[in-house]
Order: structure tokens, then sequence, then C-alpha cells
């Protein structure tokens, strides 16, 4: 039995020498092998300020002539209009996230906040487990005279 290995393709190659005493000819198949990358490679990488960007973009667009004061004045008990609207934010964010920054293997997890403005405050924290050499995070907010929104994208790299 023979064995080639290319080094380019990631792939062996096993073949079968033809013996004169069997009546066997030769056979060749192709293993693939797999492909661990433990790094991203550089042009893939989850950069915070381009993902800012697109965040910023689209919680100025959505949320600056949607939410006006009759809007807000009928908000009562964290309505559903106000949930389906972060669930449509984030949502909005995770895709402009995907289509716009060349990230394969990175999980990209938007989670967007929406509030009332009413003289009172908040601050809005997170904790995670990563690594920090590959994974990162960005941070948006925004504001008007209504409502504050604050949405944070994460990038966790998958192997």
């Amino acid at each position: 039995m023979l064995c080639f290995i290319d080094n380019t393709k990631k792939s062996v190659s096993l073949s079968l020498a033809q013996n004169i005493y069997s009546p066997i000819a030769t056979q060749a198949s192709e293993v693939v092998l797999p492909t661990y990358r433990l790094k991203p490679e550089e042009h893939e990488k989850f950069y915070p300020s381009k993902a800012r960007l697109i965040a910023k973009q689209i919680l100025e667009s959505e949320l600056a002539d949607k939410v006006d004061e009759r809007w807000v004045e009928e908000w009562t008990d964290f309505g559903d209009e106000f949930e389906a609207l972060s669930k449509d934010v984030a949502d909005k964010i995770k895709e402009g996230c995907k289509a716009a920054l060349d990230v394969p293997r990175y999980k990209i997890v938007v989670q967007v906040a929406i509030g009332q403005m009413k003289d009172q405050g908040v601050k809005i924290t997170s904790r995670c487990l990563w690594d920090t050499a590959n994974d990162n995070y960005a941070t948006v907010n925004f504001q008007n005279q209504h409502v504050w929104a604050c949405a944070i994208v994460f990038g966790l790299y998958t192997d």
C-alpha cells in the first residue's frame, strides 16, 4: 500500500498496488483532513470599530423616526411593541454585521435594550468568559427626547 500526502490540499491519497497474484485492480480514494484553526486570519478578525459603525447606523435609522411622543405615552408595562422593536433592531444589527464583516468563524450575538426617558438612570453591564485574543465586543448608545437604547454586539470566535 502506498500513501501520498499533499500538504497544499490538506488531503491524503491511498492507493493499493496491483498484486500479480490478485485480481484486484488499483484503487484510489481521497480522504479530506480536518482544517483546525485556533485563530482567525488577519482579514477575518472581528473589529469592534466596524461593528460599532454598523450598529450606530441601524439604531439611528430605526429609532429616530419610528419612536415619537404619542407612541411613548401609550407605552405601558413594557408593551409588546417595544419588545418587537428591540428584537427587530437586534436582528437587523446581527444581519448587518454578518453581511458587512468578513467573519465566517465568528458567532455574532446582539443584545438591545430600549427604555423610556423619564428622569431616571440605567446602567447596563455584561460579563463574559472568552478568549481575549480573538473575541471582542462593541457598544453603541442612542438617545433622543423620548427613548434611550443600548446595543451590544459580541463577536465570539469558534474553532
